[in-house]
């Protein structure tokens, strides 16, 4: 049963996708962490998947990866980043997940006959999953953001279970902000309310009230339309927000606290209201907007039409060069385009090289090409996850001389598979949630690269993979310079990969990306951009 002392705060899309629920939210969650509240987020996906862990990224973005294993929303990275509090499978409800735990417990027979049906089953079922995380009395608030856009067939579930704990909480425990967009007609040069209007109404139609709305826009609203809106959607007029755009995500909590957003809520949920504490955050802000000089990263994968497919990466930079008091310019190079003809005139004006994860066997060769000329030519270059499995692939082609090595995941049948399916994924046919997954131990040698960046020997990163490298060949790589300087102690894997006599090469077989937080920048990345900062190409 729910704690009556945690309160909840929902918030629903209308008018269009992509408005940015989820960094509102993120930035409403920071501003009452930064009084002292517990807060955290969770995301309500509508799509039937049960996780997003089979969806290609061009479908839904990069898929991310908790503490706990759960393949998620990226939406949950926005939420970590902001707050620097690890979210866990419970932060993350899909429709197929409810509908999986449904017919499961109907095989059971744990419904004792009854007809099984969306109304009461379904929606008692998303009901119990959205009051778990309120269920210890570990949070003050919980803020859940509702995937989708009002209207939508598939959100309808949500909506209603979301009308009755309303109903069954009362007004002072659970408000609802409604996201929507105020368009700007360029030819009549005036912004339009009637979109939210109708997207108001949609939801009323449904017996959800909007209790504040927050109203996306390309130019400033004044007083007139404010009350219109108000008026017209039947809120007080100090709840109608401006969202208007800006330059970077981690500007909207400044923006929100402006626009009294944490103090509106607040007053809704019968809470007290006190400054909140933001040095920090701007400290940060600062810093990243003050850069005293700027290094070019090359960004290698096969996802790079879409930023979303690599959004945690991206971000990283971004707190990585906060600190580093510079500006990273990332530019994306698609690994299909690169070859032995071409990857010097790619290449040679940049300070640092990433090689992305990904899957299968396109753009491979490419990202092979790049990671021999980054370390020829002493560029300093990061392999993340299939970047370092790559890595080793060219080492052991281009130092060892064996021609053939490759990884089973792009040649099944090589004679030299210095990267190969773990043992305990060969038996393994699902797809979903079935790849190693998660926090897991790794321990750095004494005296490495690694070990100094992280200050410790001792670390614990996630993971997302099936393959890993052969530790067949692992003597002949480390008799030649490819030292693995990381190993998970009760699986014998290798972890990090490092090349001594270079400026900065390091491989990882996990992914740093997933725990870089505003607060806690990661120190790989840092690292990473310092050593690009010093090798003026």
């Amino acid at each position: 049963m729910m704690s009556s002392q945690t309160k909840y705060i929902f918030v629903t899309g209308g008018v269009s996708s992509s408005l940015g629920k989820g960094i509102i939210a993120a930035s409403l969650a920071k501003l009452l962490q930064a009084q002292g509240y517990k807060t955290t987020i969770q995301k309500l996906d509508p799509y039937i998947n049960v996780d997003p862990g089979t969806l290609n990224p061009y479908e839904h973005g990069e898929c991310y990866v908790t503490n706990d294993g759960a393949e998620t929303d990226l939406d949950l990275g926005h939420y970590e980043r902001f707050l620097n509090v690890p979210t866990s499978q419970a932060n993350n409800i899909t429709t197929g997940r409810i509908y999986q735990s449904v017919i499961s417990k109907e095989r059971q027979g744990k419904y004792l006959g009854k007809t099984v049906q969306v109304i009461p089953h379904i929606t008692d079922e998303i009901k119990e999953n959205i009051k778990f995380l309120g269920s210890e009395n570990k949070y003050d608030i919980i803020i859940t953001e509702i995937g989708g856009t009002v209207g939508d067939i598939e959100s309808l579930p949500y909506i209603e279970a979301l009308r009755q704990l309303k109903w069954e909480m009362g007004e002072e425990n659970l408000i609802v902000i409604h996201l929507t967009l105020i368009p700007y007609l360029s030819a009549a040069k005036e912004l339009k309310t009637k979109p939210t209007q109708h997207s108001v109404k949609t939801l009323m139609e449904s017996g959800v009230q909007a209790d504040i709305l927050v109203c996306r826009t390309e130019h400033e609203l004044n007083n007139d339309i404010k009350e219109k809106l108000a008026r017209f959607c039947n809120v007080n007029s100090d709840c109608v927000i401006e969202s208007v755009d800006v330059n970077t995500i981690y500007d909207v909590p400044n923006y929100m606290y402006r626009e009294c957003l944490d103090k509106v809520a607040l007053k809704k949920l019968k809470l007290k209201y006190s400054e909140p504490d933001l040095n920090s955050w701007n400290n940060f802000l600062n810093k990243y907007k003050n850069p005293k000089s700027s290094v070019k990263i090359a960004l290698i994968g096969k996802y790079v039409e879409l930023q979303d497919s690599y959004k945690s990466i991206l971000e990283s930079f971004i707190h990585a060069g906060s600190v580093n008091e510079v500006r990273v310019d990332i530019v994306p190079i698609h690994s299909e385009f690169i070859d032995s003809d071409n990857v010097h005139e790619k290449l040679k004006s940049y300070n640092g090289v990433l090689v992305a994860p990904g899957f299968g066997e396109r753009g491979v060769e490419g990202k092979i090409e790049a990671i021999k000329y980054v370390r020829t030519n002493n560029i300093p270059f990061f392999g993340i996850c299939y970047g370092m499995q790559m890595a080793v692939v060219e080492f052991a082609r281009n130092v060892l001389n064996i021609a053939d090595a490759n990884s089973t995941e792009v040649s099944a049948n090589t004679n030299n598979p210095v990267i190969d399916l773990m043992e305990n994924q060969k038996t393994i046919t699902d797809k979903g949630g079935t790849m190693r997954l998660g926090s897991w131990q790794c321990s750095l040698s004494k005296g490495s690269l690694c070990s100094s960046i992280y200050k410790s020997t001792n670390i614990e990163e996630r993971h997302r993979h099936r393959y890993e490298l052969n530790n067949k060949y692992l003597k002949k790589l480390e008799e030649n310079g490819l030292i693995a300087s990381g190993k998970n102690d009760d699986t014998n894997l290798v972890e990090v990969v490092e090349i001594e006599d270079h400026p900065w090469f390091v491989g990882v077989q996990f992914h740093p990306e997933y725990k870089s937080t505003v607060s806690s920048p990661h120190p790989l990345f840092v690292s990473f951009v310092n050593a690009a900062k010093n090798n003026n190409n």
